[in-house]
């Protein structure tokens, strides 16, 4: 097996140790701020599965840099919105880390929800699921 020079867990609390974190309970407080931009990057099996915070913005991980780059051929309008706050998750809290310390470092400024999804629902979020899964 190769050593790895640095493990994934510790990418992860490298990461954390330098973004800002958001604790459940306060995002969902901050639901209704229209300043507020919660960015969900999990895959969309795990929307479609699990259900998503209502109003949050799709933005798969492996896209995500390219969203926000203004210079990119993909940016979204999404990212582009003065005064903003956007807040990543994904299930764990893990992919976001990472995720806001990459933006961070491209000088976007985002936060995470530290717990990620797994833990909404039961500390009172509301979630929402596709047309399809309603039924």
């Amino acid at each position: 097996m190769t050593q790895l020079k640095t493990t994934a867990a510790q990418m992860v609390a490298d990461a954390r140790a330098r973004i800002e974190e958001v604790e459940t309970p306060d995002l969902i407080a901050a639901l209704d701020d229209p300043n507020v931009v919660i960015v969900d990057i999990r895959d969309i099996r795990e929307r479609q599965r699990s259900g998503f915070i209502p109003g949050s913005v799709h933005a798969p991980r492996g896209m995500l840099e390219f969203w926000v780059d203004p210079d990119s051929p993909y940016h979204r309008d999404v990212f582009a919105q003065p005064g903003k706050r956007y807040v990543l998750h994904c299930a764990s809290g893990w992919r976001s880390a990472l995720a806001t310390a990459t933006l961070q470092d491209m000088g976007f400024q985002a936060a995470h929800l530290r717990e990620g999804f797994s833990t909404w629902a039961d500390q009172g979020g509301p979630v929402e699921f596709p047309e399809d899964k309603k039924a």
